[in-house]
């Protein structure tokens, strides 16, 4: 049996996949998380509605370790984060999927670390692989079965928000290599990986970055893209759920912070 959690992105709420999960509040050392739990196609899976219920909490205030604590005192060992994004890449437009394999971390003020010496000792993640590859290879495998748009390879940018990039931001972001922005990725996958968990993202384009796109964005025209794309991202949710075949793959994920004395929940000062 696989242990996998669904992190929802915008417009992700509640795939019709796990309709009739059951809702937990699980506390945690960070404050408290809540998760839908059930079993499906033989699997255990946890859901978590990243913005929370109606899209109230904005990026930069998500409880990220509250949620990855929680996902991992669940015994979760693979994540598959969804996240609406910008693109910077011409060759990635409004409705195409992209499997992430790299990162760049704007962000300014949010705590990005289990290891600061607090519930657990300092510790430093290796992070030269930003996703899982098993999980991104499982992905990847998922989606050729389908007829959806989608990139094997993309670099996410994740910015500070709530606010949208300038334009000047976009040309920097796109100059050094980055392919689509979002603003939740970090720190979600920096805790996942001290967590010792499998992570990938998948991101779908809502709309091009600004300076790009012909018009000013808008929050709504996320919502709007993510309602037509929203069928698609079931559909394979559903299907990396179902997957159960080994990937082809390797990755040191479940041992990143063995140097460090491994994370240990039961290990957490009170």
């Amino acid at each position: 049996m696989r242990k996998i959690a669904i992190i929802g992105g915008s417009g992700v709420y509640n795939p019709e996949a796990l309709a009739g999960f059951e809702k937990k509040i699980i506390d945690t050392p960070y404050g408290q998380a809540l998760v839908n739990v059930g079993m499906l196609y033989g699997n255990q899976v946890a859901f978590i509605t990243r913005h929370g219920v109606g899209h109230s909490v904005p990026p930069h205030k998500i409880n990220y370790r509250a949620n990855i604590w929680a996902l991992k005192s669940l015994g979760t060992e693979e994540i598959l984060a969804t996240t609406a994004v910008g693109s910077l890449n011409p060759e990635m437009t409004a409705g195409h999927f992209v499997v992430c394999n790299d990162l760049l971390d704007f962000t300014k003020s949010r705590i990005n670390t289990f290891f600061d010496g607090e519930r657990l000792p300092v510790g430093h993640a290796d992070f030269t692989h930003p996703y899982c590859e098993k999980v991104r290879q499982k992905i990847i495998a998922c989606l050729k079965q389908t007829d959806i748009a989608f990139h094997t390879h993309g670099t996410y940018v994740c910015t500070e928000g709530p606010r949208f990039e300038s334009a000047a931001e976009v040309r920097m972001f796109a100059r050094l290599g980055g392919d689509v922005v979002g603003m939740t990725n970090c720190p979600e996958s920096v805790l996942a990986r001290e967590a010792e968990m499998h992570y990938s993202t998948v991101s779908i384009v809502t709309n091009m970055g600004a300076g790009i796109s012909k018009t000013p964005l808008s929050h709504q025209e996320v919502i709007d893209a993510m309602a037509k794309s929203i069928k698609n991202m079931e559909k394979l949710i559903s299907s990396f759920i179902a997957y159960n075949e080994d990937a082809k793959a390797s990755c040191t994920c479940a041992t990143t912070m063995q140097e460090f004395g491994g994370f240990k929940l039961e290990g957490m000062k009170k």
